[in-house]
């Protein structure tokens, strides 16, 4: 009798485990993560504002930087408060706040996924036909890209919710992970998850390969094209404006399809963890720091900002 009624009890919030076998190291995941997080919000908002100020920037490229930008800024906000949270405290969230915070990040992840794709097909086209460049990527066009990327995203992801919040949840309510991830939630399901594993497979399948295998396909094509300029400055830039986009796609997509496509790789919670802090942290701190450290353009963009300020402030004074 008492089983029967734990198994008809549905629960009103979960507890967001995180990181709760090191509680030692707490306090310092604590001060280095708010850290991080602060650099990942000023370094991608520096980005934005730059791309925004500088007319030099107003180029399909850039425009497509400041949304990768604005993206990891809301995508990282999603998780990483919560995860500072665990660290000083029991972090509760509803079962309603948890399924909107797996829907809000999982379809900034995905969108992302698409505008890496097109940033990826941007380069393909600016260095593969660079006369016909300004045409094939107008200003329309871009924008019907970005708006397309951010749309399959939460079109998506949308799917998966709504597969989620059909299943029921008793027992057991604690999550051993830092945010509201698919498969932790799915173990706590007295429902049968099924149809909803099969689904979110199928989708992390099409939805991640598709995207990453267009970005093959334009690097590809793009390391032919450069092979057959002469060496020099022509393809140490190509190459140089490539390298940027690789590092955020490799860390990225990487993690990804270690996670959702071939899960049995990671062979404990704890390794699922720091291979989620990789997509979550680490790769949104690339792009303020790869993009303003090892990109001419925003760097000088960034100077002649500063210095602008640094008048400004000096004539207000004067």
């Amino acid at each position: 009798m008492e089983i029967s009624s734990l198994e008809n009890q549905t629960i009103a919030e979960f507890v967001l485990l995180g990181f709760y076998d090191i509680p030692e190291l707490h306090f310092l995941f604590f001060i280095v993560f708010t850290v991080v997080y602060a650099f990942i919000v000023i370094g991608n908002m520096l980005i934005i504002v730059v791309v925004i100020s500088s007319q030099r920037l107003h180029t399909p490229m850039y425009f497509f930087l400041a949304n990768l930008s604005f993206l990891e800024i809301l995508y990282t906000s999603t998780v990483v408060p919560k995860m500072l949270e665990g660290f000083l405290q029991v972090a509760a969230i509803s079962v309603t706040g948890c399924l909107t915070q797996f829907f809000i990040f999982g379809s900034l992840a995905t969108a992302e996924c698409f505008l890496l794709a097109v940033m990826a097909y941007d380069r393909f086209l600016a260095i593969c036909y660079p006369l016909r460049y300004p045409l094939l990527m107008g200003p329309r066009w871009c924008m019907g890209l970005v708006v397309t990327a951010w749309l399959s995203g939460f079109m998506v992801d949308g799917l998966v919710v709504v597969l989620m919040a059909q299943l029921r949840f008793c027992g057991s309510n604690r999550i051993d992970h830092f945010y509201c991830d698919f498969m932790p939630l799915v173990v706590l399901a007295c429902s049968d998850p099924r149809v909803a594993q099969v689904t979110t497979f199928v989708l992390s399948v099409v939805f991640l390969t598709v995207p990453f295998g267009l970005i093959l396909t334009s690097y590809a094509r793009i390391v032919v094209t450069v092979l057959r300029v002469p060496a020099g400055a022509s393809r140490r830039k190509a190459f140089s404006t490539c390298s940027s986009h690789l590092a955020v796609v490799s860390t990225f997509y990487g993690t990804l399809m270690v996670l959702y496509i071939v899960p049995s790789a990671v062979h404990s919670q704890l390794l699922s963890k720091v291979f989620a802090l990789l997509y979550t942290v680490v790769t949104p701190i690339f792009n303020p720091v790869i993009y303003t450290l090892r990109n001419k353009e925003v760097h000088q963009a960034l100077q002649r900002l500063l210095q602008v300020k640094k008048m400004e402030t000096v004539e207000e004074r004067g």
